[in-house]
Protein backbone atom coordinates (compact mmCIF):
# COMPACT_ATOMS: atom_id res chain seq x y z
CA UNK A 1 0.00 0.00 0.00
CA UNK A 2 1.40 3.42 -0.92
CA UNK A 3 2.69 5.97 2.02
CA UNK A 4 1.16 8.77 3.25
CA UNK A 5 3.26 11.87 2.07
CA UNK A 6 2.55 15.80 2.61
CA UNK A 7 4.13 17.91 -0.03
CA UNK A 8 4.34 22.10 0.12
CA UNK A 9 4.22 23.46 -3.03
CA UNK A 10 3.95 27.41 -2.23
CA UNK A 11 3.56 29.57 0.53
CA UNK A 12 1.95 33.11 0.06
CA UNK A 13 4.27 36.28 0.34
CA UNK A 14 1.64 38.51 2.16
CA UNK A 15 0.77 35.68 4.97
CA UNK A 16 0.65 32.27 6.24
CA UNK A 17 -1.62 30.91 3.65
CA UNK A 18 -0.40 27.51 2.31
CA UNK A 19 -0.53 25.49 -1.45
CA UNK A 20 0.08 21.85 -0.84
CA UNK A 21 -0.57 18.14 -1.84
CA UNK A 22 -1.48 15.13 -0.01
CA UNK A 23 -0.26 11.35 -1.51
CA UNK A 24 -2.45 8.78 -0.04
CA UNK A 25 -3.17 5.41 -1.28
CA UNK A 26 -6.67 6.24 -2.51
CA UNK A 27 -5.19 9.17 -4.69
CA UNK A 28 -3.98 12.72 -4.11
CA UNK A 29 -6.03 15.54 -2.40
CA UNK A 30 -5.02 19.31 -3.02
CA UNK A 31 -5.05 21.42 0.01
CA UNK A 32 -6.09 23.47 1.65
CA UNK A 33 -9.29 21.80 1.65
CA UNK A 34 -12.54 21.35 2.86
CA UNK A 35 -13.73 17.47 3.92
CA UNK A 36 -17.56 16.93 4.12
CA UNK A 37 -18.78 14.77 7.15
CA UNK A 38 -19.68 11.56 6.57
CA UNK A 39 -19.79 10.11 10.01
CA UNK A 40 -21.68 6.92 9.78
CA UNK A 41 -20.35 6.42 6.18
CA UNK A 42 -22.17 8.89 4.39
CA UNK A 43 -22.43 12.42 4.06
CA UNK A 44 -26.13 13.09 4.75
CA UNK A 45 -27.96 13.51 1.54
CA UNK A 46 -25.07 12.76 -0.92
CA UNK A 47 -24.67 9.79 -2.87
CA UNK A 48 -20.92 9.06 -3.46
CA UNK A 49 -21.26 10.50 -7.56
CA UNK A 50 -22.50 13.51 -6.41
CA UNK A 51 -20.02 13.80 -3.79
CA UNK A 52 -17.37 13.64 -6.96
CA UNK A 53 -19.70 16.03 -8.94
CA UNK A 54 -19.33 18.79 -6.16
CA UNK A 55 -15.48 18.45 -6.08
CA UNK A 56 -14.74 16.46 -2.98
CA UNK A 57 -11.69 15.11 -2.61
CA UNK A 58 -11.51 13.38 0.57
CA UNK A 59 -14.41 12.86 3.39
CA UNK A 60 -14.54 12.33 6.87
CA UNK A 61 -15.65 9.19 8.81
CA UNK A 62 -16.09 8.34 12.36
CA UNK A 63 -14.69 5.75 14.60
CA UNK A 64 -17.16 5.86 17.63
CA UNK A 65 -19.99 5.72 15.17
CA UNK A 66 -19.23 3.25 12.72
CA UNK A 67 -17.50 1.33 15.90
CA UNK A 68 -20.96 1.30 17.55
CA UNK A 69 -22.86 0.65 14.27
CA UNK A 70 -22.18 -1.54 11.85
CA UNK A 71 -19.02 -2.65 13.81
CA UNK A 72 -15.59 -1.76 12.36
CA UNK A 73 -15.45 -5.97 12.41
CA UNK A 74 -18.08 -5.99 9.57
CA UNK A 75 -17.11 -3.34 7.79
CA UNK A 76 -13.34 -4.86 7.24
CA UNK A 77 -15.01 -7.73 6.45
CA UNK A 78 -16.47 -5.55 3.40
CA UNK A 79 -12.62 -4.94 2.59
CA UNK A 80 -12.74 -1.40 4.47
CA UNK A 81 -14.76 1.49 4.37
CA UNK A 82 -13.97 2.50 1.05
CA UNK A 83 -15.80 -0.38 -0.46
CA UNK A 84 -18.38 -0.76 1.95
CA UNK A 85 -19.36 2.98 1.51
CA UNK A 86 -18.24 2.90 -2.80
CA UNK A 87 -16.19 5.93 -1.92
CA UNK A 88 -12.40 5.73 -3.89
CA UNK A 89 -10.97 8.90 -2.66
CA UNK A 90 -9.09 9.45 0.74
CA UNK A 91 -10.38 9.12 4.31
CA UNK A 92 -9.92 10.93 7.15
CA UNK A 93 -11.30 9.09 10.32
CA UNK A 94 -11.92 11.34 13.29
CA UNK A 95 -10.61 9.46 16.61
CA UNK A 96 -14.18 9.45 18.72
CA UNK A 97 -12.76 11.78 21.12
CA UNK A 98 -15.05 15.10 20.51
CA UNK A 99 -18.13 13.05 20.41
CA UNK A 100 -17.07 10.95 23.47
CA UNK A 101 -16.61 14.57 25.01
CA UNK A 102 -20.15 15.18 23.73
CA UNK A 103 -21.63 12.57 26.17
CA UNK A 104 -21.41 14.59 29.12
CA UNK A 105 -22.33 12.53 32.17
CA UNK A 106 -22.51 8.83 29.95
CA UNK A 107 -18.74 8.68 29.92
CA UNK A 108 -16.05 8.58 32.59
CA UNK A 109 -12.06 8.97 31.58
CA UNK A 110 -9.45 7.65 33.01
CA UNK A 111 -5.70 6.77 32.17
CA UNK A 112 -6.54 4.19 30.36
CA UNK A 113 -8.85 5.29 28.20
CA UNK A 114 -13.06 6.02 28.18
CA UNK A 115 -15.82 4.22 29.55
CA UNK A 116 -18.70 5.41 27.87
CA UNK A 117 -22.35 4.23 27.45
CA UNK A 118 -23.96 4.17 23.66
CA UNK A 119 -25.98 7.29 22.94
CA UNK A 120 -28.05 4.53 20.73
CA UNK A 121 -28.89 1.71 23.58
CA UNK A 122 -27.39 2.68 26.30
CA UNK A 123 -24.72 -0.40 25.96
CA UNK A 124 -21.60 -0.38 27.79
CA UNK A 125 -18.14 0.41 26.05
CA UNK A 126 -14.63 0.97 26.45
CA UNK A 127 -12.12 2.77 24.72
CA UNK A 128 -8.65 3.57 24.53
CA UNK A 129 -5.96 5.01 22.51
CA UNK A 130 -4.83 1.47 21.50
CA UNK A 131 -8.38 0.76 20.52
CA UNK A 132 -8.96 3.65 18.47
CA UNK A 133 -6.07 2.92 16.44
CA UNK A 134 -7.16 -0.67 15.79
CA UNK A 135 -10.77 0.56 15.09
CA UNK A 136 -9.72 2.80 12.08
CA UNK A 137 -6.69 0.29 10.95
CA UNK A 138 -9.85 -2.18 9.92
CA UNK A 139 -12.13 0.88 8.77
CA UNK A 140 -8.57 1.41 6.13
CA UNK A 141 -8.81 4.78 6.56
CA UNK A 142 -6.15 7.22 4.38
CA UNK A 143 -5.69 9.47 7.65
CA UNK A 144 -5.94 7.86 11.55
CA UNK A 145 -6.50 10.62 14.47
CA UNK A 146 -5.30 10.23 17.66
CA UNK A 147 -7.40 9.83 20.41
CA UNK A 148 -7.45 13.07 22.41
CA UNK A 149 -9.25 14.54 25.78
CA UNK A 150 -11.02 17.34 24.33
CA UNK A 151 -10.56 20.00 26.99
CA UNK A 152 -14.06 21.65 27.70
CA UNK A 153 -14.70 25.71 27.93
CA UNK A 154 -13.94 27.54 30.15
CA UNK A 155 -11.38 25.23 32.16
CA UNK A 156 -8.92 26.60 34.08
CA UNK A 157 -5.16 26.29 33.89
CA UNK A 158 -5.02 22.95 35.98
CA UNK A 159 -7.68 21.31 34.59
CA UNK A 160 -6.23 22.28 30.98
CA UNK A 161 -2.63 21.19 32.19
CA UNK A 162 -3.92 17.91 33.47
CA UNK A 163 -5.99 17.77 30.39
CA UNK A 164 -3.12 18.37 28.17
CA UNK A 165 -0.77 16.02 29.48
CA UNK A 166 -3.09 12.94 29.38
CA UNK A 167 -3.62 13.41 25.26
CA UNK A 168 0.00 13.54 25.16
CA UNK A 169 0.35 10.44 26.96
CA UNK A 170 -2.52 8.46 24.81
CA UNK A 171 -0.79 10.51 21.99
CA UNK A 172 2.27 8.27 22.41
CA UNK A 173 0.03 5.13 23.08
CA UNK A 174 -1.42 5.75 19.71
CA UNK A 175 1.85 5.99 17.94
CA UNK A 176 3.38 2.89 19.43
CA UNK A 177 0.09 0.86 18.81
CA UNK A 178 -0.35 2.05 14.80
CA UNK A 179 1.01 -0.98 12.91
CA UNK A 180 2.05 -0.41 8.44
CA UNK A 181 3.35 2.33 6.38
CA UNK A 182 -0.12 2.57 3.97
CA UNK A 183 -1.97 4.96 6.72
CA UNK A 184 -1.22 8.33 8.30
CA UNK A 185 -1.89 9.15 12.23
CA UNK A 186 -2.30 12.68 13.04
CA UNK A 187 -1.51 14.43 16.70
CA UNK A 188 -4.08 16.72 18.21
CA UNK A 189 -2.69 19.81 19.90
CA UNK A 190 -4.52 20.86 23.07
CA UNK A 191 -4.01 23.38 25.93
CA UNK A 192 -7.24 25.12 25.70
CA UNK A 193 -6.70 29.30 25.23
CA UNK A 194 -3.45 29.41 26.90
CA UNK A 195 -0.61 30.02 24.50
CA UNK A 196 2.51 28.62 26.45
CA UNK A 197 0.79 25.01 27.13
CA UNK A 198 -0.45 24.84 23.10
CA UNK A 199 3.09 25.55 22.36
CA UNK A 200 4.23 23.19 24.95
CA UNK A 201 1.87 20.81 23.33
CA UNK A 202 2.82 21.23 19.75
CA UNK A 203 6.35 20.62 21.29
CA UNK A 204 5.53 16.97 22.77
CA UNK A 205 3.53 15.87 19.51
CA UNK A 206 6.51 16.79 17.25
CA UNK A 207 9.14 15.27 19.46
CA UNK A 208 6.49 11.95 19.14
CA UNK A 209 6.10 12.52 15.68
CA UNK A 210 3.50 12.44 13.47
CA UNK A 211 2.19 12.61 9.87
CA UNK A 212 0.57 15.52 10.48
CA UNK A 213 -0.77 17.88 13.36
CA UNK A 214 -4.12 18.93 13.80
CA UNK A 215 -6.01 21.70 16.51
CA UNK A 216 -8.09 20.16 18.59
CA UNK A 217 -10.32 21.78 21.43
CA UNK A 218 -11.62 24.95 19.70
CA UNK A 219 -14.87 26.16 18.90
CA UNK A 220 -16.36 24.38 21.59
CA UNK A 221 -18.26 27.52 23.14
CA UNK A 222 -15.38 29.68 23.47
CA UNK A 223 -16.16 33.44 22.35
CA UNK A 224 -15.01 33.91 18.49
CA UNK A 225 -12.01 36.43 18.91
CA UNK A 226 -10.88 34.00 21.77
CA UNK A 227 -10.70 31.28 18.95
CA UNK A 228 -9.42 33.31 16.19
CA UNK A 229 -6.51 34.40 18.60
CA UNK A 230 -5.39 30.77 20.27
CA UNK A 231 -5.40 29.56 16.57
CA UNK A 232 -2.95 32.65 15.33
CA UNK A 233 -0.96 32.17 17.98
CA UNK A 234 -0.80 27.73 17.67
CA UNK A 235 -0.67 27.42 13.70
CA UNK A 236 2.28 28.73 12.92
CA UNK A 237 3.87 26.53 15.85
CA UNK A 238 3.37 23.41 13.62
CA UNK A 239 6.13 21.97 11.70
CA UNK A 240 6.00 23.58 8.52
CA UNK A 241 6.42 20.61 6.54
CA UNK A 242 3.58 18.00 7.75
CA UNK A 243 0.12 18.95 6.66
CA UNK A 244 -1.82 21.07 9.18
CA UNK A 245 -5.60 20.74 10.46
CA UNK A 246 -8.04 22.39 12.19
CA UNK A 247 -10.62 20.50 13.30
CA UNK A 248 -14.71 21.03 13.47
CA UNK A 249 -14.26 24.88 12.15
CA UNK A 250 -16.79 25.63 10.67
CA UNK A 251 -17.92 29.29 8.71
CA UNK A 252 -17.19 30.47 5.07
CA UNK A 253 -15.49 33.22 7.03
CA UNK A 254 -13.38 31.21 9.47
CA UNK A 255 -11.51 28.96 6.98
CA UNK A 256 -10.84 31.83 4.59
CA UNK A 257 -9.42 32.90 7.94
CA UNK A 258 -7.97 29.59 8.64
CA UNK A 259 -5.96 29.63 5.34
CA UNK A 260 -4.57 32.83 6.33
CA UNK A 261 -2.66 31.29 9.15
CA UNK A 262 -1.59 28.12 7.49
CA UNK A 263 -4.44 25.79 7.98
CA UNK A 264 -4.65 22.90 4.65
CA UNK A 265 -7.69 20.91 6.32
CA UNK A 266 -10.93 21.77 7.39
CA UNK A 267 -14.14 19.86 8.11
CA UNK A 268 -17.32 21.02 9.60
CA UNK A 269 -20.93 19.68 9.65
CA UNK A 270 -22.14 22.80 8.79
CA UNK A 271 -23.04 22.93 5.27
CA UNK A 272 -24.64 19.88 5.41
CA UNK A 273 -26.55 20.42 8.57
CA UNK A 274 -27.79 24.02 7.81
CA UNK A 275 -28.56 22.51 4.36
CA UNK A 276 -31.08 20.24 6.25
CA UNK A 277 -32.66 23.43 8.21
CA UNK A 278 -32.96 25.58 5.13
CA UNK A 279 -29.58 27.18 5.84
CA UNK A 280 -28.00 27.74 2.65
CA UNK A 281 -24.86 29.92 1.49
CA UNK A 282 -24.47 31.78 -1.57
CA UNK A 283 -21.60 34.40 -2.44
CA UNK A 284 -23.97 37.18 -1.09
CA UNK A 285 -24.92 36.11 1.94
CA UNK A 286 -27.01 33.69 3.81
CA UNK A 287 -30.46 32.84 2.60
CA UNK A 288 -33.38 31.03 4.81
CA UNK A 289 -35.21 29.93 2.13
CA UNK A 290 -38.33 28.94 3.89
CA UNK A 291 -38.69 32.62 4.01
CA UNK A 292 -42.31 34.51 2.12
CA UNK A 293 -39.79 36.56 -0.54
CA UNK A 294 -38.95 33.35 -2.26
CA UNK A 295 -42.36 31.98 -2.76
CA UNK A 296 -42.45 33.21 -6.67
CA UNK A 297 -38.65 33.92 -7.22
CA UNK A 298 -37.79 32.58 -10.04
CA UNK A 299 -34.12 33.04 -10.08
CA UNK A 300 -31.82 30.28 -9.17
CA UNK A 301 -30.27 29.95 -5.58
CA UNK A 302 -26.83 31.78 -6.66
CA UNK A 303 -26.65 32.93 -10.23
CA UNK A 304 -22.88 32.32 -9.91
CA UNK A 305 -23.02 28.98 -8.31
CA UNK A 306 -22.13 25.85 -10.97
CA UNK A 307 -23.75 23.13 -8.66
CA UNK A 308 -26.72 21.04 -10.17
CA UNK A 309 -28.92 22.67 -7.86
CA UNK A 310 -28.86 25.96 -9.05
CA UNK A 311 -28.22 25.04 -12.58
CA UNK A 312 -31.60 23.93 -12.64
CA UNK A 313 -33.79 24.99 -9.69
CA UNK A 314 -35.40 28.25 -8.53
CA UNK A 315 -35.65 29.64 -5.56
CA UNK A 316 -39.54 29.37 -5.65
CA UNK A 317 -39.28 25.66 -6.28
CA UNK A 318 -36.94 25.30 -3.24
CA UNK A 319 -38.99 27.24 -1.18
CA UNK A 320 -41.79 25.08 -2.04
CA UNK A 321 -39.90 21.62 -1.52
CA UNK A 322 -39.49 22.87 1.98
CA UNK A 323 -42.20 24.28 3.11
CA UNK A 324 -43.68 20.82 1.93
CA UNK A 325 -41.24 18.44 3.81
CA UNK A 326 -40.21 16.96 0.82
CA UNK A 327 -36.94 14.94 0.86
CA UNK A 328 -35.84 16.45 -2.52
CA UNK A 329 -35.39 19.68 -0.45
CA UNK A 330 -32.51 18.02 1.57
CA UNK A 331 -30.99 16.36 -1.38
CA UNK A 332 -31.22 20.00 -3.50
CA UNK A 333 -30.04 21.59 -0.63
CA UNK A 334 -27.55 19.92 0.53
CA UNK A 335 -25.77 19.41 -2.63
CA UNK A 336 -25.86 23.34 -3.20
CA UNK A 337 -24.03 23.99 0.32
CA UNK A 338 -21.38 21.48 -0.23
CA UNK A 339 -20.39 22.81 -3.38
CA UNK A 340 -20.32 25.89 -1.82
CA UNK A 341 -18.10 25.04 0.62
CA UNK A 342 -15.42 22.98 -2.38
CA UNK A 343 -15.80 25.62 -4.79
CA UNK A 344 -14.63 28.39 -1.80
CA UNK A 345 -11.86 25.87 -1.51
CA UNK A 346 -11.04 25.91 -5.36
CA UNK A 347 -10.67 30.31 -5.25
CA UNK A 348 -8.87 29.84 -2.17
CA UNK A 349 -6.13 27.62 -3.99
CA UNK A 350 -6.37 29.40 -7.16
CA UNK A 351 -5.69 33.00 -5.25
CA UNK A 352 -2.55 31.36 -3.38
CA UNK A 353 -1.55 29.76 -6.88
CA UNK A 354 -1.55 33.20 -8.48
CA UNK A 355 0.22 35.10 -5.03
CA UNK A 356 -3.14 36.90 -4.41
CA UNK A 357 -4.38 35.34 -1.66
CA UNK A 358 -4.47 37.87 0.64
CA UNK A 359 -6.62 39.87 -2.19
CA UNK A 360 -9.12 37.10 -2.37
CA UNK A 361 -9.56 37.47 1.68
CA UNK A 362 -10.06 41.39 1.62
CA UNK A 363 -12.87 40.69 -1.44
CA UNK A 364 -14.24 37.92 0.34
CA UNK A 365 -14.68 39.91 3.71
CA UNK A 366 -16.05 43.22 2.17
CA UNK A 367 -18.32 40.80 -0.30
CA UNK A 368 -19.87 39.16 2.40
CA UNK A 369 -23.61 40.22 3.19
CA UNK A 370 -25.73 38.86 6.16
CA UNK A 371 -28.27 38.16 3.54
CA UNK A 372 -31.53 36.84 5.72
CA UNK A 373 -29.94 34.91 8.52
CA UNK A 374 -28.08 36.88 11.50
CA UNK A 375 -25.30 35.07 13.22
CA UNK A 376 -24.77 32.02 11.81
CA UNK A 377 -23.99 29.26 15.34
CA UNK A 378 -20.19 29.03 16.06
CA UNK A 379 -18.47 25.45 15.65
CA UNK A 380 -18.30 22.56 17.97
CA UNK A 381 -20.62 24.12 20.59
CA UNK A 382 -23.74 23.43 18.17
CA UNK A 383 -22.63 20.43 17.00
CA UNK A 384 -22.91 18.67 19.66
CA UNK A 385 -24.67 15.34 20.20
CA UNK A 386 -28.65 15.89 20.87
CA UNK A 387 -28.77 11.63 20.92
CA UNK A 388 -30.63 10.99 17.88
CA UNK A 389 -30.23 9.87 14.62
CA UNK A 390 -29.74 13.37 13.18
CA UNK A 391 -25.87 13.22 14.54
CA UNK A 392 -22.81 13.98 12.35
CA UNK A 393 -20.66 14.55 14.67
Amino acid sequence: MMSFSFELIKTSTDSRARLGRMTTAHGEVRTPVFMPVGTQGTVKAMAPDRLEEAGAEIILGNTYHLYLRPGHDLIRGHGGLHRFMNWDRPILTDSGGFQIFSLGPLRKITEEGVRFQSHIDGSKHFLSPEKAVEIQQALGSDIMMCLDDCTPYPADRACTEKSMALTHRWAKRCRVAKTGEGQALFGIVQGGLYRDLRRASVEALAEIGFDGYAIGGLSVGEPKALMLETLEATAPLLPAGRARYLMGVGTPEDIVEGVHHGIDLFDCVMPTRCARNGLLFTNHGKVVIKNARYRTDQAPLDETCDCYTCRNFSRAYLRHLFIAREILALLLNTIHNVRFYLALMERIRTAIAGGAFEDFRRSFRDGRAEGDAGPLPGGRVDEIMEIDEEDER
